[in-house]
């Protein structure tokens, strides 16, 4: 039982490191870096161009589903990767769980393509 403990007491002090550094270097930069707020701090900045009106206004959610549509295919992309390096390790199950997983990724591809969420009017 005493084994046990040890292996946990080791977790445990490497969160307390981690977080001890975390927590001390936020409250050190805080108290000892400088507090200048001018105006051109404060102004907000976009790629160095002038801001024109609110930022608070309302856009078409297309924009939200277009880049969440994005990071979630391009996700599913990436587990292709381990799979094309270790093809011939894999055999023909391999194959066959990355077809499957391919005809899945199709089958949302064309459910989004059919409710119109890539159309813009």
């Amino acid at each position: 039982m005493q084994n046990v403990s040890i292996d946990y007491f080791a977790i445990f002090l490497q969160f307390c490191v981690g977080a001890g550094f975390v927590i001390t270097t936020m409250l050190v930069t805080h108290y000892v870096g400088p507090k200048r707020k001018t105006s051109d701090k404060l102004a907000s900045f976009e790629c160095g161009i002038d801001s024109q009106g609110n930022a608070r206004l309302p856009f078409s959610i297309k924009y939200f589903l277009t880049a969440i549509l994005f990071v979630l295919f391009d996700v599913e992309v990436i587990f292709m990767y381990p799979w094309a390096v270790n093809f011939k390790a894999l055999g023909t199950n391999g194959f066959i769980e990355m077809t499957l997983f391919v005809a899945t990724l199709l089958l949302g591809f064309v459910y989004i393509i059919k409710k119109g969420a890539l159309k813009w009017e």
